[in-house]
C-alpha cells in the first residue's frame, strides 16, 4: 500500500499530514470534554467548580510539559510509536473515568494520564512533522495541523454535550475513548518517520539538499538542552512569556469555563457548547488563513494583531453574555478567528532563530509555558468563580493580558542576536548571513551608501565566523 501511495502523483507527506491531523482532532476532541463533563459532575459528586478546575489544570500543566520529551522520544525512537502509544492511554483513562468515585481518580485520570498523552498529540507533534515533510507550503500545513483543535471542537462538542444531557456523561467518555481506539490502526498502518524512509524528499526540498538524521541523544538530555539553549535567548522569553498568555486566554479560560459562564447567564448547556463549537468553525478559517499569511508575512506583526483582537474580543464578553445572540456573536467571530490563529507564526518565528534542527523540542517547551498559562487561568477562573460567584474578572483579566502579549511580541528579534547564535547547531551560511545583516541593521535608515553598507555587512560576517571557531 504504501509502495502505491508513494508512486501517485500526490506527495507522501500530504498523507502524513491527514494522519497527523486526525491524530490530533481525536487528541483535541478529549481535551474540549472538561467543558462539557464540568456540570454534569459537579451534579453526581457535589464537587464545587474549583475541584473539577484542578483536575483541568493538572491536565493542562502535564500537556504542556511532556510536550518538550514528547519531541524528544520522537526524535529518538519514532513518531508513530509516540502516537500509539498516546492514543492508548487516551482510550485507556477515558474508559476508567466511567468507573470513579472520588476526586482524586479524576486528578490521577484526567489530570495525569490524559495530560500525558494529549501532550504527546499537541503542537510539537504538528512542528515536527510540518518541519520534516514541507520545505514549501510549511506555514500553510502547520495552520492546518492546528486547525485540528478547532475541528475536534466542531466535531466532538456538539456530540459530546448531547451525549451527556440524553444519556449520561460516561456515555460521552465512551465516545472519546471509541475514538482514539478507531485512529491507532490507521496510525499504525500508514504512518513514517522522514521522507528519505520512503525515498522522497520533504515536498518542495531542494534535489541537493541533505536530511537531518535521526538523532541518537538521549530524549531527556537532549529536552533539558533544549532549554538550556532557549533560556540563553531574549527571543525564547518573548515567545514563552505571549504563548504563556495565549494558554491563559483559550484552553485555560475559554475552553473551560465558557460553558460554565453561559450557563449562568441562562443559557442551556447545550447551546453553550454549540457556541463553543461554532469559535472552532471560525478558528478553523482563521488557523489556516493564518498559516498561509505566516509564509508570506512579518510573524510578529501577525501576532501582535492576533493578540490585539482577542484581548477586545475578551473585553466584551461579560457584557455579551448578558446581552442579546447578536452580541454574542460578534464576540464569537471575533475570538475564533484567532483562537489558535498564533500557533503557526510562532512556530515559524521558532524555526526562523533557533533552526529546524532544534524547533521540536525548543518549540516544546515554549508550548509548555502555554500550558502552564492554561492551568493558571483554569484554576485561577475556577477559584474566583466560587469566591466572587461570577467570570467577570477573569474575562477582563485575559483582555488586558492579550493587550500585553500585543507589544511583547514586536519586540521579537529586536535585541541582542548571542544567545540565537549559541543555540543554533549546526551553523550555517543562511544562519551567518541574517545574524550579520542583523549586527548592520539599519545602514540605510543612517543615509549611508551601499558600498559602505556592503563592507559593513562582510565585516560583520567575517567577525561573526570568527566568533564561531574562537568556540570550538
Amino acid at each position: 500500500m504504501i509502495a502505491r501511495l508513494t508512486r501517485s502523483r500526490l506527495h507522501y507527506g500530504w498523507i502524513i499530514a491527514a494522519i497527523t491531523f486526525l491524530a490530533l482532532l481525536t487528541s483535541a476532541g478529549m481535551r474540549s470534554t472538561p467543558g462539557v463533563l464540568m456540570v454534569p459532575l459537579e451534579r453526581e459528586f457535589g464537587w464545587n467548580t474549583a475541584t473539577v478546575s484542578l483536575a483541568v489544570s493538572i491536565n493542562l500543566v502535564l500537556y504542556g510539559l511532556s510536550g518538550p520529551f514528547a519531541a524528544a522520544l520522537m526524535e529518538r525512537f519514532s513518531i508513530r510509536r509516540v502516537m500509539i502509544a498516546a492514543l492508548l492511554l487516551i482510550a485507556l483513562a477515558a474508559s476508567l473515568t466511567t468507573i470513579m468515585k472520588a476526586a482524586w481518580q479524576l486528578d490521577l485520570l484526567w489530570g495525569i494520564m490524559v495530560g500525558l498523552a494529549t501532550g504527546s498529540l499537541a503542537s510539537v507533534l504538528a512542528a515536527i512533522v510540518a518541519n520534516r515533510w514541507f520545505v514549501q507550503r510549511r506555514g500553510l500545513v502547520m495552520g492546518l495541523l492546528t486547525a485540528s483543535n478547532a475541528t475536534g471542537q466542531l466535531v466532538f462538542l456538539p456530540l459530546l454535550a448531547s451525549l451527556a444531557v440524553t444519556m449520561g456523561w460516561r456515555a460521552a467518555a465512551w465516545v472519546t475513548a471509541g475514538a482514539a481506539l478507531l485512529i491507532a490502526p490507521l496510525v499504525a498502518l500508514l504512518m513514517r518517520e522522514r521522507p528519505g524512509d520512503i525515498g522522497l524528499r520533504p515536498y518542495g526540498a531542494d534535489p541537493d539538499s541533505k536530511e537531518v538524521a535521526q538523532t541518537t541523544a538521549n530524549p531527556l538530555t537532549a529536552a533539558l538542552q533544549g532549554l538550556t539553549r532557549g533560556l540563553r535567548s531574549r527571543d525564547f522569553w518573548l515567545l514563552a512569556g505571549s504563548f504563556f498568555i495565549c494558554g491563559a486566554t483559550t484552553n485555560g479560560l475559554i475552553g473551560t469555563h465558557l460553558i460554565p459562564a453561559s450557563m449562568d447567564h441562562g443559557i442551556p448547556e447545550v447551546t453553550a457548547a454549540s457556541m463553543l463549537a461554532l469559535i472552532g468553525v471560525f478558528d478553523l478559517i482563521g488557523t489556516t488563513i493564518s498559516g498561509w499569511l505566516s509564509d508570506r508575512l512579518d510573524n510578529r506583526w501577525l501576532l501582535c494583531w492576533y493578540y490585539g483582537l482577542r484581548g477586545l474580543s475578551l473585553l466584551l464578553l461579560p457584557y455579551a453574555l448578558g446581552s442579546t445572540y447578536l452580541t454574542l456573536a460578534v464576540f464569537i467571530v471575533f475570538y475564533g478567528l484567532d483562537w489558535v490563529a498564533t500557533v503557526p507564526p510562532t512556530t515559524r518565528l521558532t524555526a526562523d532563530i533557533f533552526g529546524k534542527r532544534n524547533v521540536g523540542i525548543v518549540f516544546g517547551w515554549i508550548f509548555a509555558a502555554h500550558q502552564l498559562g492554561a492551568a493558571t487561568a483554569s484554576f485561577g477562573a475556577g477559584v474566583l468563580r466560587t469566591v466572587l460567584g461570577n467570570y467577570q474578572v477573569s474575562f477582563l483579566s485575559a483582555g488586558i493580558l492579550c493587550l500585553v502579549a500585543s507589544g511583547m511580541v514586536i519586540r521579537i528579534g529586536r535585541g541582542s542576536r548571542d544567545a540565537e547564535l549559541l543555540a543554533r547547531e549546526p551553523y550555517s551560511w543562511e544562519c551567518y548571513c541574517w545574524q550579520a545583516s542583523q549586527d548592520c541593521y539599519g545602514v540605510e535608515h543612517h543615509h549611508q551608501s551601499w558600498r559602505t553598507a556592503c563592507t559593513r555587512f562582510c565585516c560583520a560576517l567575517i567577525q561573526r565566523k570568527a566568533a564561531y571557531w574562537q568556540r570550538q
